[in-house]
């Protein structure tokens, strides 16, 4: 059993300290969380510019998550010389059937001048952001901004702790990235090249469908038990943020409903609150508006001529609507939507509400729906029905 791996079942064991929530929805399923591409390549960035300014890698090397856990990943690849240092981790995965699962992801670290910061480049297997609407500008490697972030605290650590500067460049690679990126979405969204560094919490959350619609079902059980009048159905930890900060909800009241939003709504018709909010990211409910209940993107897809649909109720002209229909992703149609004062998330967010209310079959559910972007914000929001 590798270091990583060991720390993961820690994790999970952790989590079965809490009486609801996503910490204990994971621990319900049974299945074992694993590393994203983002925890790996701070991993790698770490051990490699720790070794440029040591001369030794460390191996185990521990990083901190945004969450607050250290795991340590064992190094697969190593090489030092006095221009850079490179480092490799092994993904794994855990129990998620993720494409990228054993891939190598290395981390080429090299000194810079001072007042250069941290410059970040795409190596072999790492895409290259060509078409606008996604978290990155058009041109740069596709390393996502949370694992951007990773990277350049712990450079910042690294410097504190061996005499360094935060001015480096960091190449970060994907052994066989190419080939594997042709089994994602990455060609369609215009990143060309590899995959995408990706990661908001560092921590794969495995989905069994059935094993997940059960943690599901148990989630709602435990805060009915708790007396919670008032649930949130969530895509994931940056929408559960959301709901605590919009809503005060504690922990036994977020459901982490992934992309099973049909199981939410069918079980909470059956097993009524007074009050559920879904909230996640606006591509994905857009998905819902447009009446789809599983939102995986390998199960449904965002309907752009839907959203031009929306777009023209919500009083946009033919040229915006065709601009919304022709869209790279759903973020750019937004972001267009936004710039012409049309409120395109709101008119998701409403539609999403309808569809739900919908599936309920007028169960006493009042519902309402909550937009965000990547980072949080709320882009469009429902009222209360």
């Amino acid at each position: 059993m590798s270091e990583s791996q060991s720390t993961g079942e820690a994790g999970a064991q952790g989590a079965g300290e809490a009486k609801g929530g996503r910490t204990a929805q994971l621990k319900h399923t049974g299945l074992r969380p694993g590393w994203t591409t983002g925890a790996c390549a701070t991993a790698a960035t770490t051990a490699a510019y720790t070794a440029l300014l040591t001369g030794e890698f460390p191996d185990p090397v521990t990083i901190t998550l945004p969450k607050g856990q250290t795991p340590s990943f064992a190094l697969a690849a190593e090489e030092l010389s006095d221009a850079y240092a490179m480092a490799g981790i092994v993904k794994d995965a855990g129990d998620d059937p993720d494409v990228t699962h054993g891939a190598l992801v290395r981390a080429t670290v090299r000194r810079l001048p001072a007042g250069s910061g941290v410059v970040f480049r795409a190596g072999p297997g790492v895409g290259t952001v060509t078409r606008p609407g996604l978290p990155l500008p058009v041109g740069e490697p596709a390393v996502n901004p949370v694992p951007r972030r990773m990277m350049c605290d712990h450079v910042a650590e690294v410097a504190a702790l061996h005499g360094g500067t935060s001015d480096v460049e960091i190449t970060v690679s994907v052994d066989h990235g190419e080939e594997i990126a042709r089994s994602t979405w990455n060609p369609r969204l215009g990143i060309l090249g590899g995959l995408s560094i990706l990661g908001t919490t560092g921590i794969v959350v495995p989905y069994s469908c059935s094993a997940w619609i059960d943690s599901i079902r148990r989630g709602v059980d435990v805060a009915r038990a708790a007396g919670r009048t008032h649930v949130a159905g969530c895509t994931g930890s940056t929408s559960e943020r959301t709901v605590v900060a919009e809503y005060g909800l504690p922990e036994d009241a977020l459901l982490d409903m992934g992309d099973f939003a049909g199981a939410v709504l069918k079980y909470v018709r059956r097993h009524p609150v007074d009050r559920l909010t879904v909230c996640g990211g606006f591509a994905k409910l857009s998905k819902l508006a447009a009446g789809h209940l599983d939102l995986h993107s390998a199960r449904s897809q965002v309907d752009k001529g839907f959203l031009a649909e929306l777009a023209r109720r919500g009083g946009a002209d033919e040229a915006l609507a065709a601009e919304v229909a022709d869209a790279n992703t759903g973020l750019a149609a937004l972001q267009s939507c936004m710039a012409a004062g049309v409120p395109l998330g709101d008119l998701v967010a409403t539609a999403a509400r309808d569809q739900a209310l919908a599936v309920l079959r007028g169960a006493p559910v009042a519902v309402d729906v909550v937009c965000i972007d990547r980072a949080g914000t709320v882009v469009g929001r429902s009222t209360v029905a």
